[in-house]
């Protein structure tokens, strides 16, 4: 099985696995703050269909939200899927809308 590696560069990051030849599965976040990860996008090329290699990459930072305890927001449509066919991801699930303290909403 082919390793799972974590780059972060400021807010960004990425989950990704190479395979050899440079084929690259990668499922990229955003660090909203301290306590919260945006699953922004994530991308399996072919050579990587069917061998669960996208659950790997969300079950990955599954386990590093739950030790660290930071929430999860899926807005990437794979791992908003994924979300709903794992009930037992749900402690890691962001359910709360938050605002920026003094942040109003426009009167309608």
């Amino acid at each position: 099985m082919l390793p799972i590696t974590v780059e972060k560069d400021g807010p960004k990051g990425r989950y990704f696995i190479e395979a050899p030849g440079g084929v690259t599965a990668e499922m990229t976040f955003s660090q909203a703050s301290d306590t919260l990860i945006i699953i922004d996008h994530t991308e399996v090329p072919d050579a990587f269909r069917g061998t669960g290699t996208g659950v790997r990459l969300v079950e990955t930072l599954i386990a590093d939200a739950r030790a660290s305890g930071t929430k999860i927001i899926p807005l990437c449509p794979f791992a908003a899927a994924q979300f709903k066919r794992h009930p037992e991801w749900s402690d890691v699930l962001e359910t709360k809308v938050r605002m920026k303290p003094n942040s109003r909403r426009p009167d309608r």
